[in-house]
């Protein structure tokens, strides 16, 4: 069978399988069995002509050819999308859905503006993850999601990122942490002061990191985690300070658990980014999403 008899089934069930890496996985997900996946796998290697997957051990690979119709199958699968998309909006509808990627810091605001949104547009179908940088990029290297919403764009990926927001990042610590008394602390002040700081890699912690380097300031970390709420809690339990967006801190600065020093060169001012796959078009949803994100006030209420 050549490749052109490939079903749009077949296509559907190699990309579970190649976003997975796991037969098992992509057999739950699209509610079939493990058999009845894997013949239809096997059927498209054959009208391939080359294997599409190693398997070393218990885990497995994909082929050159693997690779290759992996590319293919997202850009039928998101033309297909965007097809559907555009003739719902011809009939004058509004259905349709809306993958949306988001930092673990984002998710005190984007989880409102997403269902302000889908409010204004009941008949779009959302999802949400929210997870760390790390967990970001990966999804967005694999075009797994119709926007990400980052506080800073990767250098090393080509990508389309707009700035929607403000971002500001503060020096954060007990409330009645003893710095709290001085004003305009010099970065070299706080040498050795202990931070509590989110995991190598994240968006803020680079952000922090670049500060105090440009400054010739090493900054003394004491423990670091994957979350901002473990970070919170560590931070208010006296251990030590740290960095974070204002956005993320509103709860504990009106309880009286935290307060914010005033450091010199604070609050950097960063942006909140959506971002997608550099020659992917967004679709019709996807863009009044992006539109929505733009209007200021829309940013603005959610985030109180």
């Amino acid at each position: 069978m050549p490749i052109r008899h490939a079903t749009l089934h077949q296509l559907k069930i190699f990309a579970a399988v190649a976003r997975h890496m796991s037969f098992t996985r992509a057999a739950e997900e699209l509610h079939l069995t493990p058999p009845a996946l894997s013949i239809q796998v096997r059927q498209l290697a054959e009208a391939v002509g080359q294997p599409l997957f190693n398997q070393i051990g218990k885990k497995i690979y994909l082929t050159p050819a693997g690779e290759a119709l992996t590319t293919a199958c997202r850009d039928v699968l998101d033309r297909l999308e965007l097809l559907t998309q555009e003739l719902a909006a011809l009939q004058g509808l509004e259905k349709g859905s809306l993958k949306l990627a988001t930092l673990s810091t984002a998710k005190y605001f984007i989880p409102r503006l997403l269902g302000a949104f889908c409010a204004k547009h009941p008949g779009v179908d959302s999802a949400l993850f929210v997870g760390n940088r790390e967990g970001l990029l990966e999804r967005l290297a694999r075009n797994q999601d119709d926007l990400y919403i980052l506080g800073q764009p990767p250098a090393h990926m080509n990508v389309i990122a707009k700035p929607f927001a403000d971002n500001a990042l503060v020096v954060v610590a007990r409330s009645d942490h003893p710095l709290l008394l001085e004003k305009d602390i010099a970065p070299s002040h706080l040498r050795d002061v202990p931070f509590i700081l989110r995991e190598p890699g994240s968006g803020t912690r680079l952000a922090a990191e670049k500060f105090f380097e440009q400054h010739g300031v090493a900054i003394k970390t004491r423990m670091e985690f994957g979350s901002n709420e473990a970070v919170k809690q560590v931070v208010v339990a006296g251990f030590g300070i740290t960095i974070l967006s204002d956005s993320t801190i509103r709860a504990e600065l009106a309880r009286g658990e935290l307060a914010v020093l005033d450091v010199h060169g604070f609050p950097l001012g960063r942006k909140w980014y959506v971002a997608y796959p550099a020659g992917k078009q967004p679709t019709p949803i996807a863009s009044a999403f992006m539109e929505y994100l733009f209007a200021g006030s829309a940013y603005g209420e959610s985030a109180q």
